[in-house]
Parts: structure tokens; sequence; C-alpha cells
């Protein structure tokens, strides 16, 4: 259900022109943010991404003082939600003008399978770490994603993992991965041109804090042999348990729980 909806900062029916660039094209760039009893999570370091996704897109955005207030009065709106901000290029016909669009709306949580499973699978859109002109940009063209969860459910997981043609993992359709070997964790490095996850960061910095060992890197597939606990991370997911990754089995370990535990304290 959706909560609330600014266009451009004005409270609206959440209807968007036909000829939209987001419509004709996927023509843009997106932020989910999470509202926790009002308060967006993280939204400084979200509306960094969106800059940086924008001018990869060459679309200018409004005054970052403006995208806060609109997030903020999306995220008041709730309590545990989430926040979307989209920005679009705006008309995408020849013949018709007009500015690039913001929206920004608030939305109920879906009740997504808790702990994960995953299923591997060869992603060849995938950048894989070679250079492009959107290279870590959070853009809206999800597409191939979108088909990878759905092969990986009709398959009976909950998700993808998505890998390269060689086997190399990468990360999830909406969610960055890590998994534990003997109490240290590894995670798909950025330089295999994975996102650059706002939760993974998190993770990062609860991991010092705990003063535990992450190695960042590439890993076949074969690794997870040798892991005893694996998680996803997204605003969505948060720090979420993963239970299965095709053959891979795991339990909840210490690691994945001790990291949840210091998330949420970080959050209250």
């Amino acid at each position: 259900m959706t909560l609330k909806v600014l266009i451009n900062g004005v409270e609206a029916d959440g209807v968007v022109p036909v000829t939209d660039s987001s419509v004709l094209r996927g023509d843009g760039c997106f932020e989910v943010i999470r509202s926790y009893a009002g308060r967006p999570f993280a939204m400084e370091d979200h509306l960094d991404r969106l800059d940086r996704s924008a001018k990869a897109l060459e679309i200018p955005l409004p005054d970052r003082r403006d995208l806060e207030r609109w997030v903020e009065q999306a995220a008041a709106s709730c309590d545990d939600c989430l926040v979307r901000v989209v920005v679009t290029r705006g008309p995408a016909m020849s013949g018709i003008t007009g500015d690039p669009i913001v929206i920004v709306f608030a939305h109920a949580l879906g009740k997504g399978e808790n702990p994960a499973t995953l299923l591997p699978l060869p992603a060849p859109w995938h950048a894989a770490g070679a250079e492009w002109e959107l290279a870590g940009a959070k853009v809206l063209s999800y597409a191939p994603n979108m088909a990878a969860t759905r092969r990986a459910i009709a398959e009976g997981f909950g998700d993808a993992l998505l890998t390269t043609i060689e086997g190399v993992m990468l990360e999830g359709p909406t969610f960055s991965v890590a998994w534990v070997v003997d109490g240290v964790i590894e995670t798909p490095g950025l330089e295999l041109g994975i996102l650059d996850s706002i939760t993974r960061r998190v993770m990062l910095q609860l991991a010092s804090e705990l003063e535990i060992e992450v190695v960042e890197g590439t890993w076949d597939l074969d690794r997870l042999d040798r892991a005893q606990e694996a998680m996803a991370l997204s605003t969505v997911r948060e720090i979420q348990p993963v239970s299965a990754i095709g053959r891979h089995g795991f339990q909840e370990g210490p690691v994945t729980a001790d990291l949840g535990r210091l998330f949420y304290q970080r959050l209250y």
C-alpha cells in the first residue's frame, strides 16, 4: 500500500506521463531508504549515491535540501516502511519537452522468506568489473535481475545469486552477499562492478567494531564449500541469514547473529 506520494515535492496521486523516460526507456535512477519509527535510516549515504547515479546519467537533481525534506516528509507518514526516490529524465519522445521528474513515495514493507534461500544463476548482462559509463550507478533498468529472481522462485528458491558465466559470485538481484569462513567474513569486492550497497557498508563498519576480519575479493561458488554462515544484505533484508545457496546449506551462526544485534542497536 502506498502511503504518501510526492512528485517534484508536491503531494500527488502517483501519476506520471506515459511519455516519461521511466516508462518508455527505463532511463533514470533510484534509491530505497528504510524508515524506522518515521525516521529515514542512512539518508545521507543514500542521497550521496543517488547524486552519483544521476551524474553518471547526466540528469540534474533538485537542491539537496529539497530532496532531504521530501524523504523526511514521506518517512514521517509511516512507522516502519520504505521510502523510494525515483529520478527520471523527463519526456522521452521527440517534440515533447520537459524537466526531469523526482518521485518520492512511501509504502509498506512486504513479507519475505527468512532465512533466505538463493539459486546461483549466471548473469551475462552484468559488467562484472568491466569499465562502462554507468558503472556503480543504481539505474532503473532491473529487468534482467527480476528475470533471475523469477527463475529462482520457479525452481523452489527465494531469490537468485548472480554469478559471472565462469561462476564467480557477484551479488543478488537487489542485495549484496557475504559468508563466513572460520570466523572471517568474505564478500565480493566492489571492483567486480557490484553495487556499493549501503547495508554492506554498515556491515563492514559493524564487523570492524566487533573486531571481525573482513576480506573483499573474488571467489568461485566452490568457495562456499568452506563457509559455515552466509548472509544477504540490503535496505529491505537488513542483515539476513541465508540457509541455502544452491547445494550449499548453512546454519545461522554467531557472526551473522552478532551483526544483526549490533545493527538493531544502531537503529534504536
